[in-house]
């Protein structure tokens, strides 16, 4: 996985006024948690956390006040839900060599048997449980072929080495749904909607 490096500072201002000064500033508010010590709260250079943020689980580099050096992977990212844009982030401390439980993106490739049948996301991540600085970005399975009723479970998909699952072996991630079930809902609903019309 990618690590990134970030400058970061150290904040004593708290509350929403100093958290505008600080997102004028170009900047992002944020608190570091982990390993039983005080939270840290930080300011973090705000276009350079955004691009580090594009990638999920990212181990990030936290060069603190030019005094101290930690690793950290993002927890809880809050953004403007108008804009977009950063408004505040937790991250985790962690050490290299520990396991720690995130959840990963799960992407499809492959195109389903004919029929017009539907993709559905049950689990649109998967937690699993990894060493700090391999946490895997995300797991591709394969629906190559698959019929309305099937279903991939978690034990179903292979993932990389040393990372194991941290849900039940059974739980359905993905599954496959008939199109016509669907479509015979709606004509159902209509069905009923002319006869409530002709009451």
């Amino acid at each position: 996985m990618s690590e990134v490096k970030l400058s970061v500072e150290t904040r004593t201002e708290f509350g929403k006024g100093a958290a505008r000064r600080i997102r004028r500033d170009k900047k992002v508010p944020g608190v570091l948690y982990g390993h039983g010590s005080d939270p840290l709260h930080l300011t973090f250079p705000g276009h350079e956390l955004l691009l580090a943020l594009r990638t999920p689980n990212v181990l990030i580099a936290l060069d603190i006040d030019g005094k101290s050096n930690e690793l950290a992977i993002p927890k809880s990212v809050q953004r403007d839900p108008l804009k977009g844009f950063l408004e505040h982030v937790d991250l985790q401390l962690v050490q290299r060599g520990e396991t720690v439980t995130v959840e990963i993106p799960v992407l499809t490739e492959g195109e389903l048997a004919p029929g017009g049948n539907l993709l559905e996301h049950v689990l649109g991540t998967l937690p699993v449980e990894a060493e700090a600085t391999h946490i895997p970005e995300s797991v591709t399975v394969s629906v190559e072929g698959l019929a309305a009723g099937a279903s991939i479970h978690a034990k179903d998909i292979a993932l990389p080495k040393g990372t194991k699952l941290a849900v039940e072996d059974d739980a359905v991630v993905i599954q496959v749904l008939a199109a016509q079930a669907e479509e015979a809902a709606e004509g159902e609903e209509a069905a009923e909607g002319g006869a409530a019309a002709e009451a």
